[in-house]
């Protein structure tokens, strides 16, 4: 190993990095984004009625009721 050896850092983690340290905010911002759409209280009523109004799909569903 070279007495100046540096661990290898590829393209896209640099430009990562320097993402970061130019917006601080950039990982608060992407977690609020996240929490608009995915982290929310399930409704279980509605989720069990949708479950049981599902209907099951056919082996192919390609294939015609036409005999």
């Amino acid at each position: 190993m070279p007495l100046f050896w540096k661990p290898y850092k590829s393209d896209v983690t640099q430009f990562i990095d320097q993402l970061k340290a130019q917006r601080p905010t950039l990982e608060a911002e992407q977690r609020a984004g996240r929490a608009l759409l995915w982290d929310r209280e399930q409704d279980r009523v509605a989720q069990a009625g949708f479950d049981a109004a599902r209907v099951a799909q056919k082996p192919y569903v390609y294939q015609t009721d036409d005999k």
